[in-house]
């Protein structure tokens, strides 16, 4: 058994422990495996804000790498509320990297963990007219600012 069919294991006792019905879908992306929770009773997994969600990753990953040291991190979604809060994160970016191309001006925006600066920094790294930055620093948290891209010279 790898280590994503061991998360998927660990976190269906745990639901079936607390009483939850489930069904559990492994996939496996660049960005490493994920696990996508079926259930009737999704808020109750959601918690606010997806709080309990992010304490039941971090308690699947954390299990997980008792048995495999070496494993990939886990992400669990809940009836796609992780696919539903991203595609609304990048919306709002995507807005804010319009104000930037038409005013020229750039924009810094509110500080980020990691997983947040990685979609941004991926939205804009092919983008024509904005260009994401963020300062080297050692804080879990960091800004990232947007700016117009300078036209390749010729």
């Amino acid at each position: 058994m790898n280590a994503a069919h061991s998360a998927r294991e660990i976190l269906e006792i745990m639901l079936r422990h607390l009483g939850y019905t489930v069904t559990i879908e492994m996939d496996e992306d660049p960005t490493g495996p994920s696990l996508h929770v079926r259930t009737s009773e999704p808020h109750a997994l959601i918690g606010r804000k997806g709080e309990r969600l992010d304490d039941l990753q971090h308690l699947v990953n954390k299990l997980l790498r008792r048995k495999y040291p070496d494993a990939p991190r886990v992400r669990l979604d809940v009836e796609n509320f992780r696919r539903r809060e991203i595609d609304h994160f990048l919306s709002k970016i995507l807005k804010l990297a319009e104000q930037v191309h038409a005013s020229g001006q750039p924009v810094k925006l509110d500080p980020m963990n990691s997983y947040e600066r990685r979609l941004v920094h991926n939205a804009f790294k092919d983008h024509p007219t904005v260009r994401s930055w963020s300062p080297e620093d050692a804080g879990r948290l960091k800004r990232i600012t947007l700016l117009p891209r300078q036209p390749a010279a010729e």
